[in-house]
Formats: C-alpha cells, structure tokens, sequence
C-alpha cells in the first residue's frame, strides 16, 4: 500500500547573502515513517528542520502539510512539535508539570490533560519518576521526558534535532532502540536530524544524505550503503575502499594493479569502491574469486567483533582495509609485514560515475 505524503518540500532555497545554505531542496516525508536527515555540519539539515518547523522562512519554495501551503504559516499554527538536542526541560518543574505544560497552555479540559499524561508517561516508562525534577533524572530519562512533553500534544510530525547527541555510546544506542519503538506504536511521522550515520542506520525507514546544501541521496538505509549514488554517499555511509581508474569492456583499469572486474555500467573515469566486509583473505592466491591483489600486511587493529586489516598495495598511496571477523571458519594467518591475498567477486564492487 502506497504511503500518503504528509510534508512536501518544494524547491527549498535559503539565503543569507550571498551565501546559499540550503540550494533548491525537494523532498517528501510519508505518512507513520521515520526519516533522517543526515549529513556533516554546516550541510543544511538543521536549516532544512527548522523550515519544517515555521522557526525559519525560505527564501524560496514551498513547504506543504497534507497538500496546504504551509509556507507562511507561523510554528504556534502547524501540527507539528518539535525536540532539541537541550531538551529544555523546566527545571522547577516535576516530570508530570513538565509534560502537562503544553497541554495546559492550549487550555484542554483538565480531565482530558489527565488522561493524555498519564497515557503517556506510560508509553515513555516514566510513570514511576512523574514527582520527580529534572535534576534528578539520567540523561536518558530527561530525553524520554522531553519526548512525551513534545508527543503528549499529538502532532501530526514530530522532528528531532540530534535528540541522542548528549547521551554516551551505549546510552545512545539503547535510546535510538527507544525512539523506534516509540515511532511505531504510535505511527507518528518522525523527522529527525543527525551526523551520525550508525544512528540513522538503526532508526530511519528513508534517509536523505545532504551535502553543501544539497540532497545527495534519497533511499532506504540498504540502497544508500549497497548502492551509493556518489563517492560521496559511499564514503559517508559505512567505509569503503576507493582506486581511481577507467572504465572500459566491462572492466575498471587501475595503475600499477591491472583490471578489476565489478558493477559496471560506465565508461570513462570512474571510482571503484569495495566495502572492507566484502573482501576476502587468503595466504594463497584463490582460485574462485574475479578480483585477486596481493599486497602487504601494515598494520592489524583488533576490535572485538573481528580484525581491522590493512594491506598496502603495489603503487597505492591509500592502504587497503579490509575486515576480518573474529567466527572466520578457516582464517588466514596474518602478521605484519607478510605478504597477504585480497579476493572479492565483481558483484560486491560499485562503480561510482561521481
């Protein structure tokens, strides 16, 4: 079943001056999705947010809500609520003031403020920390409260500005499990902005990849990874290894390593990329692979889950990375400085145009 579009950016230009931060940007956020807005700093995502939100107006385009132009439309006006990365929580106030302010403020019936907190405080497992301050809760928990105070007022679109951007690695990782959660069982539409690529992996149904005020990419979490539209998309999302060469009968010509087989489509300058999992170790050359280099082990970091190997290439300034797992049923034997096999299939390899 076809998804209907809640927000529709047209055509998005803001400028301050002659500087463009946001260069004609469309894109749609579907009904019960949740969708990233991911980049590095400076890219325009948060600008991009922030136009949603009615906090900021375009210099041009048109921002609609359910097919109405929205454009001009002040934020106190739009179903939709917005979550910092402060949480600016009131401290004077206990868990459940916090979260009934706003319902408070647009003046409901006390019985309905009631049921909605409570039902929410439910939701967001905070109903045994209702009586407690701000001062006296995790950095997770003042995150949940900052959630149920922007979800408590129903919006039609919730957006998240680096919401997890304060908390630590594992905190971080458990809450962004959290939010999903949260997404789903209310099938609300989550827009959320971050840098951090791991956290829009796990989270978001679609993500668009910004860069320089534009939109890179737009697609699910495995079209961006498996099939990254530029040197840019490939190198942002996850780690992959590049050689510059040229395209021509199907295969990629690099200097000094010979031809490489891959996903092919192009003719011309081009650059090849192989993910670091896709990529095979061998102390002897394999005889079932499309792609074989030998190189030479530099350096090997360990990391838990596996191996992070680096192979230096004949006539490469880039070492190769390659990721060995630590269950590998028949691994190779590795020390630096010993010459080593790298295999990997054509399939696995994206030829990047851009």
């Amino acid at each position: 079943m076809t998804q209907s579009r809640v927000i529709q950016l047209k055509n998005i230009v803001l400028k301050y001056g002659h500087y463009t931060a946001i260069d004609n940007v469309s894109v749609d956020f579907q009904e019960g999705e949740f969708f990233a807005l991911l980049g590095p700093s400076g890219c325009g995502k948060s600008s991009l947010l922030r136009i949603v939100a009615g906090f900021v107006e375009p210099t041009s385009g048109a921002v609609l809500l359910d097919g109405s132009d929205m454009t001009n439309v002040p934020a106190r006006n739009r179903p939709i609520n917005m979550m910092f990365q402060s949480y600016a929580l009131f401290p004077h106030m206990s868990v459940e003031q916090n979260v009934r302010y706003g319902l408070e403020m647009a003046k409901l019936p006390e019985s309905e403020i009631k049921s909605r907190v409570g039902e929410i405080l439910e939701t967001t497992h905070l109903t045994t920390m209702a009586r407690r301050r701000p001062n006296q809760l995790s950095g997770g928990q003042r995150q949940r409260v900052a959630l149920a105070r922007a979800l408590v007022m129903r919006p039609r679109v919730l957006l998240l500005d680096e919401p997890l951007g304060a908390l630590d690695k594992k905190l971080r990782e458990a809450m962004q499990l959290e939010l999903k959660r949260l997404q789903h069982e209310m099938g609300l539409t989550f827009v959320v902005v971050t840098h951090d690529q791991e956290e829009a992996l796990v989270m978001a149904d679609r993500i668009a990849l910004m860069r320089s005020g534009k939109i890179e990419q737009v697609g699910s979490a495995a079209e961006l990874y498996e099939r990254p539209a530029s040197r840019f998309v490939a190198d942002f999302i996850g780690r992959t290894n590049f050689f510059e060469g040229v395209a021509r009968g199907g295969k990629v010509g690099i200097p000094e390593l010979g031809e490489l087989r891959g996903d092919i489509d192009a003719v011309g300058t081009v650059t090849y990329s192989i993910r670091p999992e896709w990529i095979r170790l061998s102390n002897n050359r394999p005889g079932n692979y499309e792609n074989c280099l030998e190189g030479t082990v530099e350096e090997v970091n360990y990391h838990g889950q596996g191996e992070n190997v680096m192979v230096r290439l004949p006539g490469q300034a880039q070492l190769v990375t390659v990721l060995k797992p630590a269950n590998e049923i028949t691994p190779a034997n590795i020390q630096n400085g010993s010459k080593i096999w790298l295999a990997w299939n054509g399939k696995d390899a994206r030829v990047l145009c851009q």
